[in-house]
């Protein structure tokens, strides 16, 4: 239970960090393109350093062509409820732009560490407890 807790710790620092790579790249970007267009490619950026971020310090895996590769599932369920998420605030509640892709972004984050966790490191079991639940009872 603490490795599995340890994880949710790390994964959330790095998506303190990964959150501030998108937003930074958002704005820049913001200023070049259309917001939806400019949401997209700093999102696509941002995933790259995620999947690096993910597998060296939340889950402590090596890199590898196949789980970079399978890595965007991980951010699929993410990328849609924050672009639509970024859509609906923006168009119909008139959000500002620059703050919407944050409050669009917290709905998904669950899904996309129960897939990263998926992707990243397969269907591991995990440790057995160190006291099993008969002797618990008795």
């Amino acid at each position: 239970m603490t490795a599995r807790l340890g994880r949710i710790v790390r994964f959330g620092l790095v998506g303190v960090v990964n959150t501030g790579v998108y937003y930074g790249l958002y704005l820049l970007l913001r200023l070049a393109i259309p917001y939806l267009a400019a949401h997209v490619v700093a999102f696509l950026l941002a995933m790259v350093g995620s999947y690096f971020l993910n597998c060296y310090f939340t889950f402590r895996t090596k890199p590898s062509l196949r789980t970079f590769l399978l890595f965007p599932l991980s951010n699929v369920t993410n990328f849609v409820v924050t672009t639509a998420g970024l859509y609906v605030l923006v168009a119909w509640f008139q959000v500002n732009q620059r703050i919407a892709p944050l409050l669009a972004s917290a709905v998904a984050i669950p899904f996309t560490f129960i897939v990263a966790q998926l992707v990243l490191m397969g269907r591991q079991q995990p440790a057995a407890p160190l006291i099993k639940e008969e002797e618990r009872t008795s």
